[in-house]
């Protein structure tokens, strides 16, 4: 029997690991964790608002913006005036913002394989099929109408 508590003690632990493990391979890119993430939104689709990043990455804009402008400082990004809103800010990838991509898809896999060492394809299948169960629990219980 699983003691209470002990499941989302677990959670947090890898999450805790995970996050340590991906900021020194983010660091090796010359970026923090989340600043991948901004930048995988703008190879998406590039030329967004600031808003409209928030809103994609479930952020509050104060946070993309510091963010936005860690990127700018660095070169990766630019800021400007939107031609139909000059309330709005774009973000606009540079080409060394453009230039990163392979190096982040690298991390990304180094980190899936240092997370999956030692589990077999199976394992690696079933530990992603429970943690999008984990995810769905978590945001139903998080949505408005589930204390209702």
């Amino acid at each position: 029997m699983v003691e209470q508590g002990e499941i989302s003690r677990g959670i947090a632990a890898v999450a805790r690991a995970h996050l340590a493990v991906a900021g020194r391979l983010l660091r090796e890119c010359g970026l923090y964790p989340g600043q991948e993430l901004l930048l995988m939104r703008l190879w998406e689709n590039d030329h967004r608002s600031q808003t409209d990043l928030a809103r994609a990455l479930d952020l509050d804009l104060s946070t993309v913006s510091r963010t936005v402008q860690a990127l700018e400082r660095n070169g990766f990004v630019v800021r400007g005036s939107s031609t139909t809103d000059r309330r709005s800010v774009i973000v606009s990838l540079t080409p060394a913002g453009r230039e990163l991509r392979p190096a982040i898809e690298r991390m990304w896999t180094t980190l899936d394989a240092v997370t999956t060492a030692g589990l077999s394809d199976r394992q690696q299948t079933d530990l992603l099929r429970l943690l999008r169960r984990v995810e769905r629990n978590l945001l139903d219980a998080d949505s408005p109408s589930a204390g209702t």
